[in-house]
Parts: C-alpha cells; structure tokens; sequence
C-alpha cells in the first residue's frame, strides 16, 4: 500500500473496478429533484437520472460535496497515518475545490494536497491515474503536485453533444437556439479550455458526421498523444464507444484505450448518448 493515497470525486467517471483496484477514494457530489438529495452514483444511477428527467420533466440541481463531506472521507486515511491528494472537479465549474481546501485546512499541515484538476470527467480521470502511478512509485505529494500541474494543461477533453435539450433546460443556451438546433439537427461539440466547457463547432447532420468529426481531430493528434491511456467517456452511447474504442485501438500507439461511463452529474448537463474522446499530449 502507497503512503499516498488518491482521492477524486464522482465526477471523474472512473470506472467502478479501477477505484477498487487503485485504492482510489471517492467523493460524491449531489443531485438533488425538488426534496430529493441523492449522492452521485450511491443512490443514483445515470438511467435513473434520466427516467426522473422524462417523469418531472426538469433537470436535477447539482451541488458540490461540503467541507465536512471531506472531512469525513478523510479522515480515516489521515488517522492511519497516510497522505492524501485530492484530485477536484474544475474551480471553474464548481465549489467543489474551494470545500475541499477548506477541509484540508482542518488537518495538519501537508497532510492534504488539494489540486485543482481544471477539467471534467475523464479529463480528470487521466491526471488521477497520473497521481496513482505516481504514488505507486513512492513520490510525495508535492511531487505529485509538480507531476498533475505538468499533466493538467495538456488534457485534451472534446464531446459531442447529441441534443442541446439538456443544455437550454440547463440554461445554457436559449429556446430560440434549442428549437432552431433541433430543426437543423445542429450537434454542439464542447471542448474544455481553462477549466470550462467551451463550444468548440457545431456540426449539422446526422450523429455519426459529429462522431466521425471528433474522431479526425483526436487521430490528427495521435503522433502527440502520450500513448499511456485514452478514455472513451460516454452517457448510455456505449455501442458508439466500442466502435471509438476499437477504432482508437487501431490507429493509435495508446496501451490502453478504456470506455467509461459518465456519472449523473456530468450527464444532467449534457445529456443522453453525449461522448467524448480524452487523452494527454505529450510533453
């Protein structure tokens, strides 16, 4: 067992297994309907997610776990005598880092590393899977630090958005933009830049041109791919995430290409059969 331990929260979208087998902590964010509350992926799952989307006909609110929500999942780790990074959600997109520096606050000094991912999803699956190789190999969580800040600005995190409905119940983009999207089957690809989602193009037609799009613009990159790992991140798309899988695993160099599912947090913002291809540049 590292001296380190790894934490991340539930918007990483790690698959199940890799947390089990990489000791990696994890903490809940919150989905809440009307009063509601539920813990992402404890109490509930992405399709009940959307069965309660179709049943209210509104989207859930999400809030970041609290400071004492930290406090507890840390603290065993810290009472065994361990150190912990703690790998956030971006600043940018949630009060989730700010909780978590706050908490670490309560522990002794340096016990808690705090690092502002400045991603989503796999975006920050990746730099967590950084850290645990890191920790593995017995570095410090200052030089885990030193290793995630190199990483962090290379992540390369792109998605198509199949239906800007979740986006306009979202807020995030007009009814007039919602209808006219609908009419023209306009497919939003957001990328992520700064530690916010960015919309990135627009491609109209059918699902598969946006797919095929997003796929000619990760394999243009593939000489400048860190060839550790490719993430295939997707909410309920999974036989289009094969077939990105099968075909990355083909074209590229990459060791591992891993499909994931994407949590309910991140899916009541972008919606049903939303995908997206992750991975690190090289130095």
């Amino acid at each position: 067992m590292s001296q380190v331990k790894i934490f991340a929260d539930s918007t990483c979208d790690l698959p199940r297994e890799w947390l089990q087998k990489y000791d990696i902590g994890l903490i809940p964010l919150y989905v809440t309907f009307g009063d509601q509350t539920f813990k992402d992926g404890v109490d509930i799952t992405t399709p009940q997610l959307y069965a309660k989307v179709s049943e209210t006909g509104s989207l859930p609110k999400t809030a970041a776990p609290s400071p004492a929500d930290f406090i507890q999942a840390f603290s065993p780790s810290i009472e065994a005598g361990r150190e912990i990074v703690y790998i956030s959600l971006s600043s940018e997109l949630s009060s989730t880092y700010q909780n978590a520096v706050i908490a670490a606050d309560e522990f002794p000094e340096g016990k808690v590393t705090v690092i502002d991912s400045l991603n989503l999803s796999t975006g920050i699956g990746l730099q967590v899977m950084k850290a645990v190789k890191a920790a593995e190999q017995g570095k410090t969580p200052g030089e885990i630090a030193e290793i995630i800040a190199r990483v962090k600005s290379r992540v390369e995190t792109e998605f198509v958005i199949d239906s800007l409905d979740y986006l306009y119940k979202g807020g995030r983009c007009s009814g007039m933009q919602n209808l006219v999207g609908s009419l023209l089957k306009i497919r939003p690809v957001i990328k992520v830049i700064d530690g916010k989602m960015t919309p990135a193009y627009k491609v109209r037609g059918k699902r598969e041109k946006a797919l095929e799009q997003m796929l000619s613009n990760a394999l243009e990159q593939r000489d400048h791919m860190d060839n550790d790992l490719i993430f295939v991140t997707h909410s309920l798309a999974e036989e289009d995430a094969l077939e990105l899988k099968r075909i990355l695993e083909e074209k590229t160099d990459a060791r591992e290409v891993a499909v994931s599912d994407a949590g309910c947090v991140i899916s009541s913002h972008c919606g049903a059969k939303t995908i997206g291809i992750l991975y690190v540049k090289k130095e």
